[in-house]
């Protein structure tokens, strides 16, 4: 339930401020408008304005919505209300009333990002996990328990990173835009060190979980320290505690939480379950005990699970800016979220990404309940990425969207003449063709993820 009402509530807010966009530049240039609508399909709920005549209408279905104006190209309009009519407008006021909608989602992202901003948020620190061997950050002599302290592109001047996220949003830049990444830590020891990751040369086909593992970010560091146990498990069985402390496992040292579950996980891949010996601290004590994970199946793969939760929460930070600090960083993040989404949708164009990058409404809820659920800030910050989506999504040059109209306007500013009513016909056919696939595409890719 609580998945379908944030869905709902964000698809409403975002889908009110894109068309409040249009409707308010609309009324700025002159422009009557007819109807103001949020939601398609039968109306649910209005009113009319006695004053304007403006008919503000709630739709059955939050999925899109619309502001239809005064336009002689759709009705006849009153020689008396020519000069209201939308095609006779100006050309900066047709092109400032069509691109108004997706300004004001990007606005409305940096309204967000920096109300969280002054708000702050709790964010694990930039506290690393033992990386994967042969990855990125392995391959760096990066071992785990590294505190990164500030990052950079290769070149630039060093930046302060506020938390493992900050880390990760360095990291994923980096392989998208191809450039190498430069970080100032503090090693395990205490030392401060500096390396170059050269992320500039990995796969970023998929921007999805697997490019952190290859890039050997697994998640922020936890000690390896066990949580509940269960009473049927592998872990009560072997008479571990919660609170037990895990030092070695067949000898091997443990460096933290992520190194430790891939140990148990791995037990299983033979399709037997192998005993493990391993050292626990506990209460101040060293014991060792033979631990036989057992055997279950999960995708078809044999794994091990211990039945208790492995690792301790990870250390965390509040991450806050002041007034005028927490507006510049939202602007900044808004226009690198923004680049960054026109550069993978280029990629996709060109085939150098995925289409598997594209989600549909079924990931977008899925996040949006699970944004919910994690608190007020998250869904916050939830919102304002999908408001950048929209905003550039709808800025993107199809015949069908904003930007595809500011084409037209663009034609016409060079030409001296407007787009005539066949090619107008033509290219939003094409258009609805090329969006119709986008969708598909999308609603696939939901539905593949929902049956893994």
């Amino acid at each position: 339930m609580l998945t379908f009402v944030a869905f709902v509530v964000a698809i409403a807010v975002l889908v009110a401020v894109h068309e409040w966009g249009h409707y308010a530049m609309a009324r700025s240039c002159g422009v009557k408008v007819l109807r103001f609508s949020v939601g398609f399909g039968p109306r649910i709920a209005g009113w009319t304005s006695p004053k304007s005549g403006t008919e503000y209408v709630i739709g059955l279905l939050p999925v899109g919505g619309y502001v239809k104006m005064l336009d002689e190209r759709e009705a006849p309009v009153a020689e008396s209300e020519r000069c209201m009519a939308f095609n006779n407008m100006p050309l900066r006021s047709r092109a400032a009333i069509v691109g108004a909608g997706p300004l004001a989602n990007l606005f409305l992202a940096v309204v967000l990002y920096s109300s969280v901003n002054w708000i702050g948020v709790e964010q694990p620190q930039a506290i690393l996990a033992q990386p994967q061997q042969h990855s990125v950050l392995a391959e760096s002599g990066f071992v785990g328990g590294e505190w990164v302290l500030r990052a950079a592109f290769e070149g630039d001047a060093l930046e302060e990173v506020a938390s493992f996220e900050s880390f990760r949003w360095w990291l994923a830049k980096g392989a998208i835009e191809r450039r190498n990444v430069q970080v100032e830590f503090l090693s395990p020891r205490g030392a401060t060190q500096s390396a170059l990751l050269m992320v500039a040369g990995v796969d970023a086909h998929h921007a999805d979980a697997q490019l952190f593992q290859r890039m050997g970010i697994a998640g922020p560091f936890s000690t390896a320290r066990l949580g509940s146990v269960m009473p049927d498990g592998a872990a009560a069985q072997a008479h571990l505690l919660t609170g037990d402390l895990v030092l070695r496992v067949d000898g091997m040292d443990i460096v933290d939480a992520v190194q430790l579950r891939e140990l148990i996980r791995s037990s299983g891949y033979a399709g037997v379950p192998r005993p493990q010996s391993w050292q626990v601290e506990r209460q101040g004590e060293r014991v060792s005990i033979s631990v036989v994970p057992k055997m279950v199946l999960e995708r078809g793969q044999s794994i091990g699970r211990i039945g208790a939760i492995v690792g301790a929460p990870p250390a965390m930070a509040v991450v806050q800016y002041g007034p005028l600090d927490g507006i510049s960083e939202a602007v900044r993040h808004a226009w690198e979220t923004s680049f960054m989404t026109l550069r993978v949708m280029g990629q996709i164009v060109i085939g150098e990404a995925s289409l598997k990058n594209l989600s549909g409404p079924i990931t977008i809820a899925d996040y949006a309940g699970k944004s919910a659920a994690m608190g007020f800030t998250q869904f916050l910050t939830f919102l304002a990425l999908m408001s950048v989506s929209l905003g550039v999504l709808n800025l993107l040059p199809l015949p069908v969207l904003d930007g595809g109209h500011l084409m037209y306007y663009l034609w016409e500013a060079l030409s001296g003449k407007p787009v005539t009513q066949l090619w107008t016909e033509r290219l939003q056919k094409l258009g609805l063709v090329i969006l119709l696939m986008m969708m598909s595409v999308a609603l696939f890719n939901d539905v593949t993820r929902l049956l893994r």
